[in-house]
């Protein structure tokens, strides 16, 4: 898994539980449609996974290598 990838907030955290929006807060995403890149792992990929209802992802692949 190299590159990055890029997770927006794409549906409300309100009347989400606690842990989905420790989950959103932790990735960085504390508002609707807010865009963030993050890097390729399985950490985040784990985070990602647990909120995919919320979120929409793009992944980006490095070139330069």
């Amino acid at each position: 898994m190299a590159g990055n990838v890029k997770v927006t907030l794409v549906r409300s955290m309100i009347g989400r539980p606690e842990q989905h929006r420790r989950v959103l807060r932790g990735m960085g995403l504390i508002r609707l449609n807010k865009t963030v890149e993050l890097k390729d792992t399985p950490e985040i990929r784990g985070m990602i996974n647990k909120v995919s209802h919320l979120v929409s992802t793009e992944e980006q692949v490095d070139e330069a290598s």
